[in-house]
Parts: structure tokens; sequence; C-alpha cells
């Protein structure tokens, strides 16, 4: 304890002399640097004195330096944005990946951001050259303020677009379409920049130019004459939800079948189905008429409407041995037994009513008008019955074969259902399948297809060649 004790009291006293030394040395330095600096600044207003009298002799070298410093500190502005705080803002905003911040500040922002920075700083520091002509001084401040106009309307515009982006991002996008006011408010930002730039260029302030607009409003309206009638339209379509991205429309007057991949400003943008692309104007599209698929599309049902055509000369009665093998028929088993109890009542009243007119008549007999069965009408219950057993036909939807009115090309047996999908492949192959089985069931109830031929083909009766339809009635010349 003694030894610590002394050497603590040895110790002590040498730190002093070591604080004192450094109060000492940084007072030495404070005052050196108050008396240089002083004459630091006056050297350098020397310098500039000597560099302004050498400017003043030289208007034209004046001029260059000034314009280099003006490029100069431009390109140091648009060099901080571009490789420093771009990047930097970028990948704050990537932290963020679900939020609006990525699409907003995305690459194209950042390099006329940068731009705008180095239009900003040229334009500010033009100003602050004093030794510059008031002309070339003004002019220089005018070019510089419709460059940084322009750039700013570029900047905003991709602002807009960022927006944009972000909402395409969303579910919700797909349910409304804002291409056509995110490209209005582009519209409206460049006729904004473009009116200060010009504003700038001419030494005028912008409301002059706003307020000479008014005289070529008539121009204006001619101009854009199809840009308003499309606002309208887009306002009209998206009020009333007419159509919308990703929907099938039909528009025969415009050739377009097929899904829209976009709706802007002026046209709306449709892929057919065999990736050609359409464009209709917007406002004609509202005008004229198209269909939307769409109900189709969100139903998950798409019909089928599509005839048989019965050679009328094929309809006739059924047999009892007919009747018999159709009961046998699981698909219209129950049908064939209904009717055969509903045509022995019907008949048997018949019979009934034929022999009470019989004896009010005074004749032995009178033929009853009995009902039968006939190969048509069995042939669509069993049509109808084959849909209504299949899973892939809808049963929640209308469902009916029914006969239409008889042509000269027959009599149209129409099948009216709705398959359980709309994809495009499977419908087809759905329908297919049906009419492939019904075809051939039309022989199993002693009925024919219409079928016109044009050209020579062999029957199948007797391997001789049919003749054409056109030459029916003409004799054959050997």
């Amino acid at each position: 304890m003694l030894s610590s004790d002394r050497d603590a009291d040895t110790s002590s006293p040498s730190i002093e002399p070591v604080t004192e030394a450094a109060v000492d040395a940084a007072q030495s330095m404070k005052e050196s640097a108050e008396e240089s600096l002083p004459k630091m600044a006056a050297r350098v207003e020397h310098w500039f004195d000597l560099s302004m009298d050498w400017f003043d002799d030289r208007p034209l070298m004046a001029h260059l330096a000034a314009i280099a410093l003006i490029l100069l500190g431009a390109f140091a502005a648009y060099l901080f944005v571009r490789i420093l705080l771009g990047p930097l803002v970028r990948r704050l905003a990537s932290r963020f990946p679900d939020g609006p911040l990525p699409h907003l500040f995305s690459a194209r922002l950042n390099s006329t951001a940068a731009w705008v920075a180095g239009a900003m700083v040229a334009w500010g520091l033009t100003p602050t050259l004093t030794w510059l002509d008031d002309a070339v001084r003004r002019m220089v401040e005018n070019v510089g303020g419709a460059l940084f106009s322009l750039l700013m309307a570029k900047a905003l515009t991709h602002l807009i677009s960022g927006l944009n982006s972000y909402y395409q991002s969303r579910r919700s996008a797909n349910q409304r379409s804002i291409t056509s006011f995110v490209q209005l408010a582009q519209l409206i930002v460049w006729i904004i920049g473009a009116i200060f730039a010009v504003g700038f260029l001419i030494d005028r302030s912008p409301l002059v130019l706003l307020s000479g607009l008014g005289a070529l409003a008539a121009v204006l309206l001619l101009v854009f004459r199809d840009t308003i009638l499309s606002l309208v339209a887009a306002v009209q379509a998206s009020s009333y939800d007419l159509v919308r991205v990703g929907d099938w429309i039909t528009a025969p007057k415009f050739g377009a079948d097929g899904d829209v991949l976009e709706i802007g400003l002026n046209v709306v943008t449709v892929q057919n189905f065999d990736k050609t692309i359409t464009s209709i104007p917007t406002y004609k599209l509202v005008d004229e008429s198209f269909t939307n698929w769409r109900g189709m599309t969100e139903s998950g049902a798409r019909r089928i409407k599509r005839s048989l055509l019965i050679d009328l000369q094929s309809v006739r009665f059924l047999d009892d041995a007919e009747i018999e093998r159709f009961g046998h028929l699981a698909t219209i088993a129950a049908y064939i037994a209904g009717k055969r109890q509903d045509l022995e009542k019907a008949n048997a009243a018949a019979d009934d009513a034929a022999q009470q007119l019989a004896a009010r008549e005074g004749v032995s007999s009178i033929e009853p008008q009995r009902r039968r069965l006939t190969n048509l009408g069995t042939f669509r219950a069993y049509a109808e019955r084959y849909l209504v057993a299949r899973d892939d036909i809808r049963k929640d939807f209308t469902l009916m074969v029914r006969q239409l009115a008889p042509t000269s090309d027959g009599l149209p047996l129409e099948l009216y259902c709705f398959t359980a999908t709309t994809n495009w492949v499977a419908y087809e192959g759905i329908q297919s399948d049906i009419f492939d089985h019904l075809i051939a069931m039309t022989d199993e109830f002693g009925l024919r297809l219409v079928q016109n031929f044009e050209y020579d083909v062999p029957s199948l009766d007797t391997g001789r060649p049919l003749r054409p339809a056109a030459d029916a009635g003409t004799d054959a010349v050997d």
C-alpha cells in the first residue's frame, strides 16, 4: 500500500507538464490560424480580382469559363444523384417490396431525376455569375429553365407510371383499368411542362400563354378530337364496367376476337387468338357494338348450341319390336315405360270415344285416333337424357333438345346446353364427343342426316356414283 501511494505521488507531477504543453500548442495553432485565415482570404480575393480583371479584358473567355462552371456544377449534381443518392434511395425502397416505393423509384426515374438535378443546379447557378452580360445570362437562364421544365415533366410522368405499375401489381387491377387516366395525367403534365418551357424561352409568364390558349380552342378541339372522345369513352367504359383487361371480346367490325391487353386513352389493344394484334379506337369500341364473354368466363360454363339436320323422309312411327328394344336401353328405359303407360291410357280413352261415336252415328265401328311413338321423338328424348347423364354438362343451366322450323335442308334438331368448363380445348372436345355419339346413334333410331353432295360420291349400297344435286332431275348419260 505504501509503495503504490509512493508511485502515485511520483507519477502525478509528470502529468502537469504534458497537459500544459498541449494547451500551449493548441493556443499557438489557434493564434496562427487566426493570423493566416485573413491573409488567405485576402490572397484569394486578390487572385479573384486579378481573374476578374483578366476576364474583363477577355469577354469571350469569361463567357466560356462561366459556361464551363455551369456545366461542371450540373455534371457534379448529375453524378451525385445518379451514383450516390439514387442507388441509396432504391436500396432503401427495396426493403419494402410489397409497397409502392420499389415501383416509384425505378431505374428510369433515377436517371431522369439525375438530369433534373443537373438542370436545376445549372439554372440556379447562372444568376450568381455576375461577370456575364445580362443578355447572355438571361439567355442561359431561359434555356436552363426550359430544360428544367421539360425534364421535370418527364420525371413526373415516370412517377405516374410507377404508380400505375404498383396498381397493376395488385389483384384488383383486373377489375378496373386506370391506364387511360394515367395517360391523361401524363398528357396534362407534358402540356404544362411545354407551356412553362415555351414561357421561359420567350421570356414571358406562363399565365400569358394560358390566356392566349382561348383563341386556339377551336384548333385544339380539332387536333385533340379523338383524344377527347376517347377520354369520354374511357370514363364510360370504366364507370359502367364494359370491358376490363383480360376480357375476351368479339368486335366483328374491327376484326377483333381475343383478349384485351390494354385499355389506353386512345386505343384498346386486343390480342386475337391467332396471336395478331388489333387496335381499336376507344371511342369507337364504346360507340359500336361488341360482345364481351366475361360473363361466360365468370359463370364457369360455356354454351353448346348446334343442330343435327334430320331428313324428314326418315321420320316414322315405331313398331312394337322397336319399342321393346328401346325399353331395354338404360338411357331411355324409364322414358319408354312412362310413355307406354301414357299411351295405354290415351288409346283406351280414344277407343271408348270411337265406340261412343259409332253408336251415335249408327255404324258398326270407327277407327280411333290412337297415339304412337315416333323415332324422332324417342331420339330427342334419348339425346336429352344422354346430356343429363354426362358429368361435364351443367345441370343448373338451361338444358334442352328442341326442334326448329323445318327448312329445305331438313329438320334442325338443336342441342342447347352448357359445359362445365370454359377452357376452349376441353369445350371443343366435349362438344365433339356429344355429336360423335348422337350422329352414330341416329341409325339405331332409323333416322338419316341430311347431307348434300356437290360432287360424285360412291353410294354405300351400290357403289355407283351419286349424281350432283344440280343434276338430280336429269337422266344420266352412259
